[in-house]
């Protein structure tokens, strides 16, 4: 007799992913793979940039560091060693100008995206617009998509988000959130082919994200793919060592006990 699996609510694993304003040293790291030491000395050393410091002395960094985390992930996969990644990173330091051994910091007025980004943290309508405009400017297209897609997503317009997701991918392949969200809107239409397809996109792009994992673990249980499933939410547990999760806890356990055959 089959082992009848009981899915908990899981409905806050499959949450939409957004390009945020900013971000914490753990967020860097859990996004890009590296560790927080070599973010933290990074930033001491000068070669990234804090965007602020939180009240309990957290750093903070804008989505516009996001692009030079994305160069690192890139010069990683291409088997640079970190030393030579750090070479990297000062020769392009080096191209800006100095004043004192200090960078020169000059007075900066909000990009159309990063008014869109602070608009849609207040949750007011004309970020649409500011978005829209970032896209007609051709600045972070593939955040502006991804984020539209999400506005799209809370208003119950499931195929403009769909839209919205497809043009972010259609300009950055690669793009991690769209790459989640699409899967994840793909699942909730029940095509778990797709949805399993973009999950695994979205895990070699990001390998160290917990909820990947977490929702392909699902989709293999759904497919009664249960060694598959196993495997997936294991690697999940061994990702989230920080989070209590009972609802992983039990999935683990229905999904062994579904590998158990009759002796």
């Amino acid at each position: 007799m089959s082992v009848v699996v009981q899915f908990p609510n899981t409905t806050q694993s499959k949450g939409l992913q957004r390009v945020q304003a900013t971000y914490t040293v753990r967020e860097i790291s859990r996004q890009f793979g590296l560790s927080e030491h070599s973010i933290r000395r990074w930033t001491r050393e000068g070669l990234f940039e804090a965007a602020s410091t939180s009240d309990d002395g957290e750093l903070q960094y804008d989505f516009r560091a996001l692009t030079q985390f994305r160069r690192v992930r890139e010069l990683r996969s291409r088997g640079l060693t970190t030393r030579q990644i750090e070479a990297e990173l000062r020769g392009q330091l080096n191209l800006f100008p100095e004043r004192g051994g200090r960078l020169l910091q000059l007075p900066i007025r909000l990009s159309p995206f990063e008014e869109a980004l602070i608009l849609h943290e207040r949750g007011e309508s004309r970020a649409v617009e500011m978005y829209m405009r970032a896209i007609h400017e051709g600045e972070c297209v593939s955040d502006a998509y991804c984020n539209l897609g999400i506005m799209e997503c809370r208003k119950g317009n499931t195929s403009r988000a769909f839209n919205c997701f497809t043009n972010s991918l259609e300009n950055d392949p690669r793009h991690f959130e769209s790459h989640y969200n699409v899967a994840n809107l793909y699942f909730e239409a029940g095509d778990l082919r797709l949805a399993r397809l973009h999950y695994e996109i979205a895990a070699e792009i990001k390998p160290d994200s917990p909820s990947v994992y977490f929702n392909l673990g699902l989709v293999h249980a759904m497919k009664e793919n249960f060694k598959a499933a196993v495997a997936a939410l294991s690697h999940y547990k061994e990702l989230a060592l920080d989070i209590e999760d009972g609802h992983a806890d039990q999935l683990l356990s229905n999904f062994k006990k579904s590998l158990i055959t009759p002796g």
